[in-house]
């Protein structure tokens, strides 16, 4: 039997309500103990109006001898009976006010009843161990939690209902009644039987590969859009990115002055465009430099540059000359990131002239920080944001995923190859146990405690 834990579910600090979370065999009877309502006897997924007080007992007399209990709050308790709830045991949710003072009160008061304070993650955890969540499920919980664009969001949502893991533990099935028949016909080795059909186990496997190997392709894509696309804003100095950042972000966030190497450190903001987040990372302006600070943060901008998913290069419409862009925007392709050339300070210049100056540059994007005209710049990065928004393909983001899965592949590759160059069933069965193994670790159906321990320690209090 499990010890009954307990947690506040909500943010600390001070709000509306809190809501005190408990789940474990005697969640009910614990919190029974310290409300002032029957709540033994009453339907799962019901609400309850009542008092949170100390437990019976003579905690002060009145005037005429009676006993007094200690009222700590009016609480909504809601209550949830096992195996239809979160965890699949008894869960009993308390909402309170929102005071701190009031939410440690009843969380030590219940902790004297029988509780003891949840591990990070652990709700979440006795969901997957009863059976509520597969592992890829539990991991998108925490994902949820995060997620701070429309994207990523719905991607832990996609996951939370089964995501790619139904269909891995579908496939994954048919490959082990496949498995089953090869290993009977190790137990009838002499006989020289055949109980798996090799042209059926061939289609299925490469179905598998086939599947997986897309899964993977997917990893780049969906690992940056979890975390937001790394936007660095690039260029010389005073070609004006401080405040073509300030303009994206609509607020004064970097300093903005005439002097070339104010930003001597890069500045990181990020903001959500159709649904999409992009972080943008203003840069100290690329030259020559004697001086020691200003060299720091050049350092820093190539650090940022190489592990950059977007580069915006902010050059001076004014000064800069076709021949000097050409070369900057060779350099910065150099490093393989996808590069947007930014004309800035257009306001300073004539723009048929301009246009024409650098016709041979149709990628350009003209705009002026200083007059916040970047209606152009924010068009381009809204349908760079709507391609990927309107995409239905299945996104891996899980680096744990992505492993698994390139693990399995190698093992059905050799399934394949063993299928193709007739190995005997002893070795075919080695290389699909192997498969099965890695396929299922996404799922949690193969797991270990210290897996779990890495996993859900990553978790918040209270979920």
């Amino acid at each position: 039997m499990q010890e009954t834990i307990v947690a506040l579910a909500t943010p600390v600090g001070i709000g509306a309500i809190g809501v005190i979370r408990l789940s474990g065999f005697d969640a009910i009877d614990i919190a029974q103990s310290v409300f002032s309502k029957k709540i033994t006897n009453k339907l799962s997924h019901t609400l309850h109006f009542g008092r949170i007080t100390s437990p019976p007992g003579p905690l002060s007399q009145g005037a005429t001898g009676e006993t007094r209990l200690r009222v700590l709050d009016e609480v909504v308790l809601s209550l949830f009976k096992g195996p239809n709830s979160y965890t699949g045991e008894d869960v009993v949710e308390i909402s309170c006010h929102g005071s701190h003072f009031i939410q440690q009160k009843i969380i030590e008061l219940l902790i004297r009843q029988g509780a003891r304070t949840a591990k990070a993650g652990e709700f979440t955890l006795r969901a997957f161990m009863n059976g509520k969540l597969d592992l890829t499920q539990a991991e998108a919980v925490a994902d949820l939690i995060s997620s701070d664009s429309e994207l990523s969001h719905r991607m832990a949502i996609d996951q939370m209902r089964g995501g790619f893991s139904s269909k891995i533990k579908e496939l994954r099935q048919q490959l082990i009644d496949f498995a089953s028949l090869i290993e009977l016909e190790l137990d009838f080795g002499e006989e020289d039987v055949e109980f798996a059909d090799r042209s059926h186990l061939f289609n299925l496997v490469r179905e598998i590969s086939t599947y997986i190997n897309t899964l993977k392709d997917s990893f780049a894509l969906g690992n940056v859009l979890k975390n937001g696309i790394a936007t660095v804003i690039a260029g010389k100095p005073n070609a004006g990115k401080s405040t073509v950042l300030n303009a994206l972000l609509n607020e004064e966030r970097a300093i903005v002055s005439s002097i070339a190497g104010t930003t001597r450190d890069t500045i990181e903001e990020a903001i959500s465009i159709n649904g999409v987040l992009y972080r943008f990372i203003d840069t100290a302006g690329i030259r020559q430099s004697g001086d020691e600070i200003e060299g720091m943060g050049i350092e820093k901008t190539f650090e940022k540059l190489n592990k950059a998913d977007l580069v915006i290069y902010i050059f001076d419409a004014q000064t800069t000359t076709v021949k000097e862009l050409k070369l900057e925007i060779e350099n910065l392709k150099v490093t393989g990131k996808p590069v947007i050339p930014v004309a800035n300070k257009t306001d300073l210049c004539d723009d048929k002239s301009l246009k024409e100056t650098f016709k041979n540059f149709p990628n350009i994007i003209y705009i002026s920080g200083k007059q916040g005209e970047i209606l152009e710049l924010l068009n381009l990065l809204q349908s760079k944001a709507a391609e990927l928004n309107q995409s239905s393909q299945t996104l891996v983001n899980n680096s744990r995923h992505y492993e698994a899965l390139h693990k399995s592949g190698i093992a059905l590759n050799d399934v394949l190859e063993g299928l193709t160059t007739q190995r005997t069933s002893d070795l075919i069965a080695l290389d699909i146990r192997k498969a099965l193994f890695h396929l299922g670790e996404i799922t949690g159906e193969i797991t270990s405690d210290d897996l779990l321990a890495n996993i859900f320690s990553r978790f918040c209090i209270g979920k």
